[in-house]
Order: structure tokens, then C-alpha cells, then sequence
């Protein structure tokens, strides 16, 4: 189940695709129609309004030419950057509202900084700190989702930022963190792709569950890739034989689905060649490589949201919902490494906030932020299946996020 804090239903995260070079999704084409695998959860799912219907129509006319020019079969990872990325169409692309505290908002899932100020507020800390020991004046925030951690980080950084630059390809998010942060303006600029060479501290909240990922299936001991072709009676799941493998053996002989993640890998060795100076930060849900390729974890990761449920589903409704998958830890700390990064430190959320000074800027607040906190860092909500890791360039420092608690050791 891929987590977020819980509204009495399924919620989720800010989305993002930071998309620049090696990490940018191609949505250049497409594939097809109505799901022929199980829709899941079809009594509680809200029914489609005209607009998304005619949006999921689209998207899928979209997919069934891509399918059909890659010669009857797409990859996952290519489906699910068109499903996320298309222009105008897929779920990140079109004008819907992803993020809210209830379903009645019309939202889909909500996020830790739509939860509480407080969470922005303790993250500027160790935000803080990167930019004084790196001697830089600026954040790069991937994928700002609704704007409300930007505004949240401009506020308590203050004169510390000179410049707060998001790396977004949604232009209606675009429009949305615009009026969310035009107390700000002076400050904040929009790019859709990194600079060849940059210097700053860079955040991702949720950023890299929503990179697209390859699926991998083993069946009767045979390791195949996941595809998606298309038919008179829609899409469909189809496996093909492959060389890859999960970067290590799943034990035993049983029938195994799982993700592996060269796009949120290739993105992290595009920040490392990039980033002259600074470090980055980023909090996603997910496990180091031994509890992510358990033999227990034989149905993999990936899941959809909409409307605050979750559904295992990605062929259907397209374009109306989210599609993520946990994120692999030790992949994006060896990633990091290899490329000439320092791996800061690794831990829980909780730990992290709890180190940030989390209890101390909420000792003042209200009993609703009070509610709302205890929802980022206890462990059956946001607090421990949530990670942060820490990366630098130019040498190792001791980042306070990871003073207590650092998990660095179990990657």
C-alpha cells in the first residue's frame, strides 16, 4: 500500500516528476481504451464525471497509437509516464485537483505539508543548515505540488533564500503555486528542466515514488517484463521473457511481481553531474533493497489513487488517478555515491523531524496541529514507513536530521 497520512480513507503524496534529461518521462506517444483487468474496488470508486471520461477517452486513443507503433507492446515504465505525464492528458498534465484533506474537496490524496504548517516549518531547519554550510542562497524544489511547502520554506527561511526555483512539468499546478505563493513572487521562478551546471539545496517530498518504474514478473521460475498492448476489448497486462532482475535474488520459487527503478536512478546521477555545490534532500515512502525484494513482498509495490481509496489497478480510469510505487533506498544512496555524492544519512521521518526540532515548534500550537503532527511521525501512519535521505556534494557533514537514528548502515 503506498502510504501517506490517513484522512479515513486512502491518501497520498505531492506529486511530482522532476523531469530533466535522463529522468524525463517520454510522452511523446501512446496506447489505448477500457481496462480488461479487474477495476478494483468498483462499488466504492466515485463514478467519472463527462470531463474525466472524455480525458480518460483521449488517453487512451493516446496509449493504443503508442502501442501500436512500438510494435504491440508498451512498457510499463513508457505506459506510466504517459498515464502521469502526456500533456493535457495525463493525470499530472490535466486540470483536476490532486491534493486535499478529504475526498470532498474533490481532491485525491493529501500530503504532509497539506497536513500541517509544521511539517515545512521543521524541514526549513535542516534546509537551513545545508545552505550555510554549502555558502549557497538558493532551493530547488522538484514537483511543488500545490505550493504549500514553498510557502511554508519561504516563510521560515525568510532572508536565508535568494532565489526559490521549482522544477515542475505540470502547467496547471504551475497556475495553482503561482497564487499560492505570490506573497513570494519576487523570489520564486519556474523551470520545467534543470541547468547544466547549478548550486543550491534541493528538496523532493514525494518526488521519486512518482518516477515511472519497470515491472518484473516471475513466473514457473522465469523472470519477464511487464507490457501493456491493446485490443478489441481495451488494454491488457502482457509479459514478455527479459534479462533484467531485481538488483538482488528473490528467494524461493514462487510466483513473483515486482517494480525495479532506473528512472528515479538516472535522476539522482543527472543531480550528482549537475549540482556543483549543495546538497538534497528527499522524503518518499519506501525500504532498502532486503525488505523491498522480501520473498514475502510477491505482489510488489505499485498502486493507484483517487478520490482518498487505493486501488491496484493502473489500466483503468486513466488519467483520473494516480500510479506510484515505493521507492528503493539503497538504489538512490548507491546511485548518489557512485555519481560522487555524500550520502548525509538515512532514517524514518519521525527521527528525522523529531531531530529538526519537530516537538519544540509544535509546543505552542494548537490541538489541531497537535492531531495533525502526530500524523507525520507515528509509526502506523507517516512516521516510519516514510524515509528521508540526505545527499552532498563537495564531502560528507553532519546534517542534524540525522544526528539520532541514522539507518545509513542498513542500505
Amino acid at each position: 500500500m503506498a502510504a501517506r497520512a490517513h484522512t479515513g480513507s486512502a491518501s497520498r503524496r505531492n506529486h511530482r516528476m522532476s523531469s530533466f534529461d535522463a529522468a524525463k518521462p517520454d510522452c511523446s506517444d501512446a496506447a489505448n481504451a477500457t481496462s480488461v483487468f479487474p477495476a478494483a474496488l468498483p462499488t466504492r470508486m466515485s463514478p467519472m464525471s463527462d470531463e474525466a471520461s472524455s480525458v480518460t477517452s483521449a488517453l487512451a486513443g493516446l496509449m493504443t497509437k503508442a502501442i501500436a507503433r512500438d510494435g504491440g507492446w508498451l512498457p510499463f515504465d513508457r505506459f506510466m509516464a504517459l498515464a502521469l505525464y502526456a500533456p493535457g492528458l495525463g493525470y499530472y498534465a490535466n486540470a483536476s485537483r490532486k491534493f486535499g484533506a478529504l475526498p470532498s474537496s474533490g481532491s485525491d490524496f493529501v500530503t504532509a505539508p497539506e497536513l500541517t504548517p509544521l511539517f515545512g516549518r521543521t524541514l526549513a531547519r535542516q534546509l537551513g543548515q545545508a545552505l550555510e554550510v554549502s555558502g549557497t542562497d538558493e532551493i530547488w524544489e522538484f514537483g511543488a505540488g500545490s505550493g504549500a511547502l514553498a510557502r511554508q520554506l519561504l516563510e521560515a527561511l525568510g532572508p536565508a533564500v535568494a532565489r526559490y526555483t521549482i522544477v515542475d512539468l505540470s502547467g496547471s499546478l504551475r497556475e495553482r503555486q503561482q497564487e499560492r505563493l505570490k506573497a513570494h513572487a519576487g523570489k520564486v521562478r519556474w523551470v520545467s528542466e534543470l541547468p547544466q551546471r547549478f548550486a543550491g539545496v534541493v528538496v523532493g517530498n514525494e518526488v521519486l515514488d512518482a518516477m515511472p518504474v519497470k515491472l518484473l514478473h516471475r513466473i514457473g521460475g522465469v523472470w519477464h517484463e511487464r507490457g501493456v498492448a491493446a485490443g478489441s476489448d481495451g488494454l491488457r497486462f502482457e509479459d514478455r521473457p527479459t534479462a533484467l532482475r531485481p538488483p538482488v535474488e528473490v528467494e524461493g520459487a514462487h510466483d513473483y511481481l515486482t517494480e525495479i527503478h532506473p528512472q528515479a536512478q538516472a535522476f539522482i546521477r543527472t543531480l550528482a553531474d549537475r549540482l556543483e555545490k549543495g546538497a538534497a534532500f528527499f522524503l518518499d515512502y519506501g525500504f532498502p533493497e532486503r525488505e523491498y525484494w522480501h520473498p514475502q513482498r510477491h505482489m510488489g509495490t505499485l498502486m493507484c489513487h483517487r478520490g482518498h481509496l487505493a486501488d491496484p489497478d493502473p489500466l483503468d480510469a486513466l488519467g483520473t488517478k494516480d500510479i506510484t510505487a515505493h521507492v528503493d533506498f539503497t538504489g538512490i544512496a548507491l546511485a548518489a555515491q557512485d555519481a560522487g555524492l555524500a550520502v548525509l544519512g538515512y532514517t524514518s521521518q519521525a527521527h528525522f523531524l523529531f531531530n529538526c526540532g519537530l516537538l519544540e515548534l509544535a509546543a505552542g500550537a494548537d490541538r489541531a496541529q497537535q492531531a495533525a503532527m502526530q500524523k507525520l511521525v507515528n509509526e502506523h501512519e507517516m512516521g516510519e514507513l516514510f524515509k528521508v535521505v540526505g545527499l552532498a556534494a563537495g564531502g560528507f557533514w553532519d546534517a542534524m536530521g540525522f544526528a539520532r537514528g541514522d539507518r545509513t548502515g542498513r542500505l
